[in-house]
């Protein structure tokens, strides 16, 4: 009975930790938000709102992205807690032992990661997205754009006086497959359509060997080693990726089906889809590292340093993530290798920690 009293006051006082230090994150998240869109916004006339409308659309996410590192600063407030009042011992005094308390901390960890990828997640990538496509209205660069639906590939590419409306069934090696192009003067006007099998891509230079133009009087021209620029290069089409941030769970789904079928690089998204599933893994390792560093506490004053030690981690530990993602992103290792790795060397290094404290 006494234990599970412990234990209910262990997860209440680690909500409420997360809690307040969620909402510090907010605030910070907030401030910087304003200055950000109030700089963007600085020439441009709009209502008073509307920047701390688009912040409070845009700071979910990022508080999504920065949760781990709540968790593990919340859960270092905690133990403080309990250790400047005397009730890590009184646990101990009555059956709760350190691994007890870390199965209770990380389990609930665990649980609140479930949950943040199944609501809070997918909230913020709706938000994201409209951020953005409130945000887009005001960018002035809209003379080239691409986006890849279950149709193919789409590129709207204005150069040399000329708009170029492009689709593609699917992407080959430096080329595009099944290739329809719409070309209209600056306005709007028909001048020509082409269909080819192939379109290849020289840098931002396009060749098609072999195709057919039509005309706007419908007649009909074969034409051979027919080219023109582009801002896309093979390169650049090979990058197309919408902020992923902004999609949720399940339109990535989508959106990784969509770019099967035009044969294009789903790595990206695989990434992007592996690191939301293996988000309550990550939130555990930071609950369980972050305790085990709080319980070397032996002085009053290594607090504050612990603390410091914590946030300067939570630096490390974020670049690392953003190194290996690298990695496997570029395919110099496995996908799954690159993204579990630095959680792997973090269990490591979390359980000999657990096996030092256990023995305390």
């Amino acid at each position: 009975m006494i234990l599970k009293i412990y234990q209910k006051y262990l997860i209440k006082e680690l909500f409420s930790k997360i809690l307040q230090v969620t909402f510090i994150f907010f605030i910070l998240g907030f401030i910087m938000g304003i200055l950000e869109e109030l700089s963007f916004f600085s020439d441009i006339d709009v209502d008073f709102y509307y920047p701390f409308f688009l912040v409070m659309l845009n700071v979910p996410s990022l508080i999504y992205e920065l949760f781990p590192f709540i968790v593990l600063i919340s859960v270092q407030l905690l133990m403080i807690k309990i250790i400047d009042n005397g009730e890590l011992i009184a646990f101990k005094n009555n059956g709760l032992s350190n691994l007890k308390i870390i199965k209770i901390i990380s389990s609930s960890s665990f649980i609140l990661g479930l949950l943040v990828i199944i609501f809070p997640y997918n909230f913020s990538a709706i938000l994201k997205f409209q951020y953005l496509d409130i945000k887009k209205n005001y960018t002035k660069d809209d003379k080239y754009l691409a986006s890849i639906t279950e149709n193919g590939l789409w590129i709207k590419d204005e150069i040399d006086n000329r708009i170029n409306f492009i689709n593609a069934k699917k992407i080959g090696l430096n080329s595009l497959i099944e290739v329809e192009i719409v070309q209209l003067d600056k306005n709007f006007n028909h001048l020509n359509s082409i269909k080819t099998n192939n379109a290849f891509i020289k840098n931002n230079l396009w060749e098609i060997n072999k195709g057919w133009m039509i005309k706007d009087d419908n007649s009909i021209k074969e034409i051979k080693n027919y080219q023109f620029n582009s801002h896309f290069n093979y390169e650049k089409i090979n990058s197309l990726y919408s902020n992923l941030s902004s999609i949720t769970m399940w339109g990535l789904f989508d959106l990784k089906k969509d770019y099967n079928l035009v044969n294009y690089s789903t790595i990206e998204i695989e990434y992007h889809l592996q690191k939301i599933l293996s988000y309550p893994v990550f939130l555990t390792i930071m609950s369980i590292l972050s305790i085990v560093l709080m319980m070397n506490i032996k002085f009053q004053k290594s607090k504050i340093i612990f603390i410091i030690f914590g946030i300067l981690l939570s630096v490390t530990i974020y670049y690392i993530n953003y190194f290996f993602g690298i990695i496997g992103k570029n395919e110099r290792l496995p996908l799954l290798v690159a993204l579990w790795m630095p959680q792997i060397i973090l269990m490591i290094v979390s359980i000999i920690g657990l096996i030092r404290i256990n023995e305390k």
